[in-house]
C-alpha cells in the first residue's frame, strides 16, 4: 500500500482543490483503490464511497446494474463495462467523479478469456477517460497493484486535464 500513498496523496489534494468529490467501482483491484485514497488523511473531503464488484450479486445488490446488462455493455473486463461502472457510482453516489476498474487479477484469465494482467479502467465525471491496461502478468497480487496505481494515475490525469 505505501506504494500507492504518494499517487493517492496527490489525487486527494487535487479533489480537494477542486472542492470535488470520487466514487468507486472496482473489481480486480480488490479494494486497493479506495483503501489509498481513504489512507490519506482528510479523505472524508472528497472520498464519498466505493465498493468492490467482484460478482453478478455484487453488481446488482450495489449498483442495481441489470442482468442483462445495458448495450452497449455485452460482458465484464471491458471498457464499455468499466464506464458503466465509473458513472453508475458517480451517480448513487452523488459525485462529482466515478472511477470504474474490471479485469483479470490473476493467476489465470477470467471466463470471458482475457489473460491475466488485462483490465480496463474509466474515469467519469467533468472529463472522461477510459483505458486498457494488459501488464503481462500473471502474479495476482502484482496486478491488483500495477491495476490500482494505473486507476490513480488516470484519476490523476483526468483532474489535472480537466476544466
Amino acid at each position: 500500500m505505501q506504494d500507492l500513498l504518494p499517487l493517492a496523496e496527490t489525487v486527494g489534494a487535487l479533489l480537494k482543490a477542486r472542492g470535488e468529490t470520487i466514487a468507486i467501482a472496482e473489481s480486480s483491484s480488490g479494494g486497493l483503490i479506495s483503501a489509498a485514497l481513504l489512507s490519506v488523511g482528510g479523505a472524508s473531503a472528497y472520498f464519498r464511497g466505493g465498493g468492490v464488484i467482484y460478482t453478478v450479486q455484487a453488481r446488482q445488490g450495489l449498483l442495481d446494474i441489470p442482468a442483462p446488462m445495458p448495450v452497449p455493455v455485452e460482458r465484464a473486463s471491458t471498457e464499455p463495462y468499466a464506464t458503466l461502472l465509473a458513472e453508475t457510482a458517480r451517480l448513487r453516489l452523488d459525485a462529482d467523479w466515478g472511477l470504474g476498474e474490471t479485469g483479470a487479477a490473476g493467476p489465470a484469465g477470467n471466463r470471458y478469456g482475457d489473460a491475466p494482467g488485462h483490465t480496463c479502467i474509466a474515469i467519469a465525471g467533468p472529463a472522461m477517460r477510459v483505458i486498457t491496461l494488459e501488464t503481462g502478468m500473471d502474479d495476482r497480487v502484482a496486478n491488483m497493484r500495477a491495476f490500482a496505481k494505473r486507476s490513480l494515475e488516470l484519476l490523476a490525469e483526468a483532474l489535472t486535464g480537466a476544466p
